[in-house]
Parts: C-alpha cells; sequence; structure tokens
C-alpha cells in the first residue's frame, strides 16, 4: 500500500552547518517529485534528510504517521527506501543474488516474492548478473541493482539521489524505461537530480533547490534557466 510523504519546516545538515533551511513539501502518495539543482545545492542533503541521517528541525510524515523523531533505521523500516548517489546501498564483495537477498531479508515472504519479480521485470539484465560480485558491474548496472535492492525491502517511498550520474545515455534510457514501468506499483517516489531533461520526463511535479531552499516550481525554473538567472543544467 502506497503512502504520499511531507515535510514542514525541515532543516538539515551537519554536525553545526545547516545546509538546508525551511523545507516544505508533499508527495502525493504514487506521485514521483524531482528536485532539481546544480551540485552542492542540497539536494542531497534533503534527501538524507527525509531518509532521516541528516535531519535537524521540522516534522517529516508518511502518510500520516510523524516519523520527525525515528531514525534512518527505523524510517526504512517504516517504509522508506534511500538509495544514495554513490550506490552505497550495494556490497560490493558479494554478488547481485546475495546482494537481492540481503536487502529482502525483513519482507515477509509472500510480499519478498512480489517485489522479486517486480524488480526481475523491471530489469531482467540482473538474472544475467546474478552471481557476479556486484563490484564488477558496470555502473549502469550497479545502479540497477541499487534500485532493485530498494524494491525488495517492500517500500512505500524510494529516495533517489543523481541516479543518472556517470551514465551513458543508453544506459540512462534503460533506467528511465525501469523508472516508468515502476509507476504502476503506486511506489512514491522523490527523485533528486542535476539532469533536467531526464527528471522532467518522469516527474508528475518538479522543484528547484538552491543553496539549500526550494525556490521554484518548474515553470519557474524552466522560465529562470532560459533567461540566465539560473546555470544551465546538464
Amino acid at each position: 500500500m502506497s503512502s504520499g510523504l511531507s515535510c514542514t519546516a525541515l532543516d538539515a545538515g551537519y554536525g553545526r552547518m545547516v545546509v538546508c533551511r525551511d523545507i516544505e513539501l508533499t508527495v502525493e502518495p504514487g506521485g514521483l517529485l524531482a528536485i532539481l539543482g546544480p551540485n552542492g545545492a542540497g539536494k542531497s542533503t534533503l534527501l538524507q534528510a527525509l531518509a532521516g541521517i541528516t535531519q535537524k528541525a521540522g516534522t517529516v510524515r508518511l502518510g500520516e504517521v510523524d516519523v520527525s523523531r525515528r531514525r534512518a533505521t527505523a524510517r526504512a523500516r517504516a517504509g522508506i527506501a534511500f538509495v544514495p548517489e554513490t550506490r552505497g546501498n550495494i556490497f560490493a564483495t558479494m554478488t547481485v543474488r546475495e546482494n537481492l537477498a540481503i536487502a529482502g531479508r525483513s519482507t515477509p515472504t509472500e510480499r519478498r516474492r512480489l517485489r522479486h519479480a517486480m524488480a526481475q521485470e523491471v530489469f531482467p539484465a540482473l538474472e544475467t548478473y546474478a552471481d557476479r560480485a556486484s563490484g564488477l558491474l558496470s555502473g549502469g548496472e550497479q545502479q540497477m541493482l541499487a534500485i532493485a535492492m530498494a524494491l525488495l525491502a517492500d517500500p512505500k517511498v524510494i529516495l533517489l539521489d543523481e541516479p543518472s550520474q556517470g551514465l551513458a545515455p543508453s544506459v540512462l534510457r534503460d533506467i528511465e524505461q525501469a523508472l516508468r514501468a515502476l509507476r504502476p506499483s503506486g511506489i512514491t517516489v522523490v527523485l533528486a537530480e542535476q539532469n533536467q531533461r531526464f527528471a522532467t520526463s518522469l516527474a508528475d511535479r518538479v522543484l528547484h533547490i538552491s543553496a539549500g531552499r526550494l525556490v521554484a516550481p518548474a515553470a519557474a525554473y524552466q522560465e529562470e534557466t532560459a533567461g540566465g538567472a539560473i546555470g544551465v543544467l546538464p
């Protein structure tokens, strides 16, 4: 069952440093929200705050449930899956099969079977590499595995941090098609990206982040980009 995600007055950062301030957003159940911005704008910090890693203040809700006081592990159990920019949820020395087994270890058996079938349907190439060490996969294959692992955790929400980074255009098309294929599942997605074309082709709604603040919806962002006020994203 899908759930929406929202936050109000959210501050996030590292140590004494506050990177994101007063963030307020809402993603409807089953929706896909893209957050656009250049390097250093605060995209990764914001996703980490929603995942329970860098939140300093404010409220985060998963559906109607306030998860603000829950740590990252508890938010993951509640249904928030985070796929970091560096594909850091992958165990490089383990095989693809072993990584998927670890990702689904806490998911009830029947739900795990359903999610595994979905992952196979969305990323059929992973079956070919099932017994290969994950660290030997290409960047695109690792990104597929990272998203598949998030699926095996049976999430209500997936937070995707820069999934297009470093991928060739042909591989990026595969990732785009895979994310489209996930839409009927009803999983809510928040996508942080620099690649405007990739993000806007998928998203129901687009926000722009600059210096740690959400500053414009999609239309305003496109107008400012065209006028040169904001650097053109790849």
